[in-house]
C-alpha cells in the first residue's frame, strides 16, 4: 500500500489544477474563434446553403413557386432535362465557348505578360501598354456588351473598315464565334496581370544558371520560365473555367442566347426556362445540374491549392 505525502498530494493538485486551466483557456479560445466567425457562417447559411437547399427541393417538386404545394416528382424533372436536346445544345455551346475562351486567355495573357516583363520594353513605351491592355477589365460587362453590339452592328466600324456588311452577332455561322471573341477580349487581363506578377517573382540566379549551362531563350522559356509559372497558371485555369462557364450577362445582352439557340449556354437555358417559359421546376433542375458540373471544377480547385500549400 502506498501511501500519499503532503507533498506529493499538493502537486497532484497543483498538476490538476493546471491542467484544468489549461482545459478552459482553449475552450475560451474556441469559443472565441467560432463567435468571430459566426457572422460569416449566418450569412453563409443565409445566402447560400438555404438556397441551394431550396433550390434542389424545387428541382424535385412540380408546379412550385406559382402554385402553394408543389407535387413531388422525385427525378422526373431531371430526366425531362437530360432529355431535352436544347439542354445538350447549351452544353456543347458552353463547352465550346468555355475551352476556346479559356486558352485565349492564358496564350494572350502569357504573351502580353511576357512582352511588359522584357527588358527590351523602356519605362515608358511599359506603362503606355500596360494600361493599353489591362484597359478591357476596367469595363462593366454592360459597357462590353454595349461597345461590341455597337461595333459589329451592320453600319458598324468593324464592317465600314472590312468594307462589308456582316451580321456578326445575328449568322448562326458568326454568332457563337463572335461573342466568344469578345469574351476573350474582355477576359485575358486577369491572366496578363496575374502571370505577369508571377514573371517578376522568379529569381534572376535561375535565369542566370540556365544562361551559363547554355540554354537558348526558348529552353530558358520551357526549363524555368514555365515551371515556376506552373502553380499560377493552373490556378487562374480552374478559376476562369469555373467563371466562364458560368457566363450569364455578356451572352444574353449580345445574343440573348440566339440566334436559333446558336449562342444558347447552360446560364441562358436556365433563365429562359425561369422567366420565359415560367418552368420553374424544370430551372432549378437545370441550376442543380450547373452547380453539380461547377462543383467538380471546383473540387480540382480546392485540391489543387492544398497540394500547393
Amino acid at each position: 500500500m502506498t501511501l500519499k505525502t503532503p507533498v506529493s498530494m499538493d502537486t497532484e493538485v497543483l498538476v490538476t489544477g493546471v491542467a484544468h486551466s489549461r482545459r478552459r483557456r482553449q475552450l475560451r479560445r474556441t469559443t472565441e474563434s467560432y463567435a468571430f466567425l459566426a457572422p460569416t457562417l449566418a450569412l453563409l447559411l443565409v445566402l447560400m446553403i438555404i438556397p441551394i437547399v431550396m433550390v434542389i427541393g424545387y428541382s424535385l417538386q412540380s408546379n412550385v413557386i406559382l402554385s402553394k404545394n408543389g407535387e413531388f416528382v422525385g427525378l422526373e424533372n431531371y430526366l425531362t432535362v437530360l432529355g431535352d436536346g436544347t439542354f445538350w445544345k447549351a452544353t456543347s455551346n458552353t463547352v465550346v465557348f468555355t475551352v476556346v475562351s479559356v486558352a485565349a486567355h492564358l496564350v494572350l495573357g502569357l504573351g502580353f505578360a511576357l512582352m511588359l516583363n522584357s527588358p527590351l520594353i523602356g519605362g515608358v513605351p511599359r506603362a503606355i501598354f500596360r494600361g493599353l491592355y489591362v484597359l478591357p477589365w476596367l469595363f462593366t460587362v454592360a459597357v462590353i456588351a454595349v461597345l461590341w453590339r455597337m461595333l459589329l452592328a451592320p453600319n458598324g466600324v468593324v464592317n465600314f473598315l472590312l468594307n462589308a456588311n456582316i451580321e456578326w452577332l445575328a449568322s448562326p455561322q458568326l454568332a457563337l464565334g463572335t461573342v466568344t471573341f469578345i469574351n476573350i477580349w474582355a477576359g485575358y487581363p486577369f491572366f496578363m496581370v496575374s502571370l505577369l506578377a508571377g514573371l517578376q517573382g522568379i529569381p534572376s540566379d535561375l535565369y542566370e544558371a540556365a544562361t551559363v549551362d547554355g540554354a537558348s531563350s526558348v529552353q530558358r522559356f520551357w526549363n524555368v520560365t514555365l515551371p515556376q509559372l506552373r502553380p499560377i497558371i493552373i490556378s487562374l485555369l480552374l478559376l476562369d473555367l469555373i467563371w466562364t462557364s458560368q457566363q450569364f450577362a455578356l451572352i444574353w445582352m449580345t445574343t440573348g442566347g440566339g440566334p436559333i439557340d446558336v449562342t444558347e449556354v447552360l446560364s441562358t437555358y436556365t433563365y429562359k426556362l425561369a422567366f420565359a417559359k415560367y418552368d420553374f421546376s424544370l430551372a432549378a433542375t437545370s441550376a442543380v445540374l450547373v452547380l453539380l458540373m461547377s462543383m467538380v471544377l471546383a473540387v480540382f480547385y480546392v485540391r489543387h491549392q492544398k497540394a500547393r500549400d
